[in-house]
């Protein structure tokens, strides 16, 4: 059966709608799709133990509902404000037999990352697939409203918990783990009001392809996905404008956004012993556009 990818999910113009940061996908209307009722496995994960950062919504949340389906067991890491989302994601995972864990709390605490790698070895009994997605975006119109403290929160969020995160992995992964990273369009094509969030998605796109040739020799394969305009709760928090949040995605060449649905299979892809050739490699998924 074949669909047309143009008509399958909502097109702009979108209602006006903010929520304060970090947003619920529980509460954007239209409802973000990750899956839930769309996505089938076929147990190409079968017996894998992932931590999934900001697994509660967007493409976290697809990821987490997707590798389930397909054999995996999954802790899930959110803020404790995302505490509504992330049941939802357990509840999933869970309704597929297998293991789900929570894990909330603030990534921009080394601390707290060394804790939770440890805490999901002891859930999980291992990790083998580390997906570093929880990401933090606030638009701003000039550098000059950019505060220190602003600034120092989105680096610790998408580039000091990436670090943090995958150094203590790597403690407890063997040959055959990977890493996957949540970059984005905005690492080579930046928006001017996206300076700081620009930034950390170029290092993580950077850091995908340094790690990979570190890492490839020992049997661990770093890969990214750079999405483009993804409806989750990011650009109803801060992250966009009102006038781009009505008519987000529209100038694509799919004329919409896309939703974290359609992006779960790449996820999944990158994490799939199968895909054993695959390292240092960023898959787009951005209606058209875009460029890795």
């Amino acid at each position: 059966m074949t669909v047309d990818p143009t008509t399958t999910y909502p097109k702009p113009p979108f209602d006006k709608q903010t929520q304060p940061f970090p947003g619920l996908a529980g509460q954007m209307h239209p409802k973000p799709d990750h899956g839930e009722t769309s996505y089938v496995g076929s147990g190409r994960l079968t017996g894998r133990k992932a931590l999934i950062t900001g697994g509660d919504s967007g493409m976290g949340r697809a990821a987490a509902i997707a590798f389930a389906r397909e054999g995996a067991d999954v802790a899930i890491n959110y803020l404790p404000d995302e505490e509504a989302d992330a049941r939802e994601v357990i509840a999933l995972i869970e309704k597929e037999g297998r293991k789900g864990v929570a894990l909330p709390g603030d990534l921009r605490d080394e601390t707290f990352c060394e804790t939770l790698i440890e805490d999901t070895v002891a859930a999980l009994g291992g990790i083998d697939t580390l997906v570093n997605n929880a990401g933090r975006q606030q638009q701003a119109q000039s550098i000059t409203d950019i505060s220190s403290e602003d600034f120092d929160a989105t680096m610790k969020t998408n580039i000091y918990a990436m670090f943090w995160l995958t150094k203590a992995a790597l403690k407890h992964m063997k040959p055959g783990s990977v890493i996957i990273q949540t970059t984005s369009e905005q690492a080579y094509d930046p928006s001017a009001n996206l300076v700081d969030y620009a930034i950390t998605k170029a290092a993580g796109m950077n850091f995908t392809k340094s790690m990979a040739k570190q890492l490839g020799p020992k049997g661990i394969r770093v890969n990214g996905v750079a999405p483009g305009p993804i409806w989750t709760p990011l650009q109803v928090s801060g992250g966009a404008t009102m006038e781009k949040l009505q008519g987000f995605g529209g100038d694509t060449p799919m004329g919409r956004p896309g939703q974290p649905a359609e992006l779960a299979s790449i996820y999944v892809q990158l994490a799939d012993p199968k895909a054993s050739y695959a390292n240092g490699q960023v898959y787009g998924a951005a209606g058209g556009g875009g460029q890795p």
